[in-house]
């Protein structure tokens, strides 16, 4: 790693190119994470509408019935499908499993961690969003 290579900053920490799948999963599992919460908060304040009554609820819930409204629900639902399976991944590694067996470590320094099962995991996590957003469209927007 070179002077100017620690001068990037945000970008070069965000750099996928560098560090690979694992460092898309990392940004992918943060993004879908926050956007998860940020989801729970809206969820919370379009379900109170119902505080309002039938009048109140209905116009409330009509944000949700346009071409928006269905691709914003297209995108929470790759993004808890995401977040729950690279998050099952992540529990496996860190119980051990997938990661191999302890070895002494030697120069390079491969971590045991990033293998190809795990990688197998988080291109799986993302092929399983990508088909479950896909599903969700398919279902709003009537196939």
């Amino acid at each position: 790693m070179t002077e100017d290579e620690h001068k990037e900053g945000i970008k070069g920490m965000a750099n996928p190119s560098r560090y690979g799948i694992e460092r898309v999963a990392y940004w992918l599992m943060r993004l879908s994470g926050l956007g998860l919460l940020a989801y729970f908060v809206a969820h919370i304040y379009e379900t109170s509408n119902i505080l309002r009554g039938q009048v109140g609820w209905n116009e409330f819930l009509e944000l949700t019935q346009t071409t928006e409204g269905h691709i914003f629900l297209a995108i929470v639902i790759a993004m808890c499908v995401f977040h729950t399976v690279n998050g099952i991944r992540v529990m496996l590694g860190h119980g051990g499993v997938g990661v191999g067996k302890p070895a002494r470590p030697d120069y390079p320094y491969d971590p045991a961690s990033q293998n190809y099962r795990h990688k197998i995991g988080i291109y799986s996590a993302i092929v399983l969003a990508a088909i479950a957003m896909m599903y969700g469209l398919a279902v709003m927007f009537g196939e």
